[in-house]
């Protein structure tokens, strides 16, 4: 997963083996901060091609727990976020909750 602003980039990786070399080669041309016990959560589906208010139903859902990051896939069909490993399971609970209720993909 990675993001981008005008005065960073955000990025994940799923194997620390190389964390210290990748970390030492990144501050050679800017600080480099790293996080760890973060949860990539992806939601996936024909919804977020063709409906309108997907996103904003997402975000209204997880208002109480902080998302690190924000990723829109290569494609129109998913969106990923990051979280702490603290909210995984909290965040899980609640996107499942907004599938099984149909309000993800209502008009």
């Amino acid at each position: 997963m990675i993001t981008t602003s005008e005065v960073a980039v955000s990025l994940t990786i799923d194997n620390t083996q190389n964390l210290d070399s990748i970390t030492k080669e990144l501050s050679e041309f800017s600080s480099v901060e790293v996080d760890n016990e973060q949860s990539i959560i992806c939601i996936v589906g024909d919804f977020v091609a063709d409906k309108k208010g997907y996103a904003g139903r997402i975000f209204k859902t997880l208002k109480n727990i902080p998302i690190r990051m924000i990723s829109y896939g290569g494609s129109d069909h998913n969106i990923s976020i990051l979280v702490s490993s603290e909210h995984k399971v909290n965040t899980l609970k609640a996107l499942h909750q907004i599938v099984n209720e149909n309000k993800l993909i209502e008009a």
